[in-house]
């Protein structure tokens, strides 16, 4: 007897090998097709600016051993004369495989997509939003093997319509059990995309003010002036007025001098100068004007306003001290003085005090005798 007519399992030995080659040959084309594709994108990528097809390669060297052994098999499969049953399992067996490496591939895009875009926005966002991206590709993994997850389910002949209806309902308990972490989560892709502020800001929210350390799915840690940890969550955070110092270009200062009352009018009509004068000879500032602002309650009300060219608090403060020296050598020099809060208090003599009060009866006599009138004597 031929040993290739022998039968094994219903199948001559020849439909065996025949099945084998398939098999063995569909594992080396796939690979090699995938090598040959993922060579020419390589090639296309380097001319080209778009992310899409290094998105594309990223896909590509994401696929599994067991996808190109479950295509062989299953093609290989065909050769074989087998009882429906079987190829039912097999045709299973492929769908599942299938439908995983569909999960790796999706999971691969979206971490590639998210990588992309970070990439796109330069190291500024590659810096302050990894948290927030790290987050984004969390959730749309999540999905995505959910769906991979319903879709394995309904091939096996689960009912997922009825499936479906009670995760609907045991999400919407869940969402009522966990609403103020979906409301951080939620807040924190506001943040993320909005941007209000981003790692390195320095903020004040409310009577709280310092550098931002990190941006988290559920809160945000900002680091005080006194070298604290303060950690906001994200909700109160995008519920707040929020001053972010950092996107400042310029600093608008102004300043209020009072002179004593006692100034001549010449001497103050020389004080806008020099305050213009003190602001023109420090660097990183730049005049907007100077004026006598009006009568105060114990001083002459001068005002002075110019910009600091920068955000930065400690060119701030060395502005201010600069020009803050370079008013007083030229008011001392012109002889204008600095006023402070005074009060008047005028002191009388006791005798005279005592004087000046007389007795409600004194006075009446007296009116009475200045008019003429005769007092009338008294009965006893």
């Amino acid at each position: 007897m031929d040993w290739m007519s022998f039968e094994i399992a219903d199948n001559e030995a020849w439909r065996w090998l025949a099945a084998l080659g398939v098999a063995v040959g569909t594992v080396v084309l796939v690979r090699a097709l995938l090598a040959v594709v993922r060579s020419r994108l390589a090639k296309v990528a380097q001319h080209t600016e778009t992310r899409a097809d290094d998105v594309a390669i990223e896909i590509l060297e994401s696929t599994r051993w067991f996808f190109y052994v479950g295509l062989g098999v299953f093609l290989g499969s065909r050769l074989l004369e087998l009882e429906e049953s079987v190829r039912d399992v097999i045709l299973l067996v492929e769908t599942m495989v299938l439908l995983l490496q569909v999960g790796v591939w999706g999971t691969r895009a979206i971490r590639a997509t998210v990588e992309a875009w970070q990439s796109r926005h330069g190291p500024d966002g590659a810096h302050g939003r990894s948290t927030m991206a790290a987050g984004i590709a969390f959730v749309g993994q999540l999905v995505l093997w959910t769906v991979v997850l319903l879709m394995a389910l309904s091939n096996l002949g689960v009912e997922i319509t009825t499936l479906i209806a009670g995760l609907g309902m045991g999400g919407i308990a869940a969402a009522l059990a966990v609403q103020n972490i979906l409301g951080d989560l939620f807040a924190s892709l506001s943040i993320y995309f909005d941007r209000p502020f981003d790692l390195g800001d320095f903020i004040i929210v409310g009577d709280e003010m310092g550098t931002v350390d990190k941006i988290g799915l559920r809160s945000t840690r900002v680091r005080a002036l006194g070298g604290e940890q303060l950690i906001f969550a994200n909700k109160d955070l995008i519920e707040s007025r929020i001053r972010n110092y950092k996107r400042m270009r310029e600093r608008r200062v102004v300043v209020e001098i009072g002179v004593q009352y006692d100034t001549a009018a010449d001497t103050l009509e020389q004080a806008p100068r020099l305050m213009r004068e003190a602001v023109e000879s420090a660097e990183n500032a730049r005049f907007d004007r100077a004026h006598f602002k009006g009568f105060g309650d114990s001083a002459l009300m001068l005002e002075l306003v110019y910009w600091v060219l920068g955000p930065d608090y400690d060119t701030y403060m060395d502005v201010q001290q600069t020009i803050s020296f370079g008013l007083l050598r030229r008011f001392e020099d012109a002889g204008l003085r600095f006023a402070f809060p005074t009060r008047t208090i005028h002191l009388e003599p006791k005798d005279a005090a005592a004087s000046a009060r007389a007795k409600p009866g004194d006075n009446g006599a007296a009116a009475r005798s200045s008019r003429g009138e005769a007092s009338s004597p008294q009965l006893q």
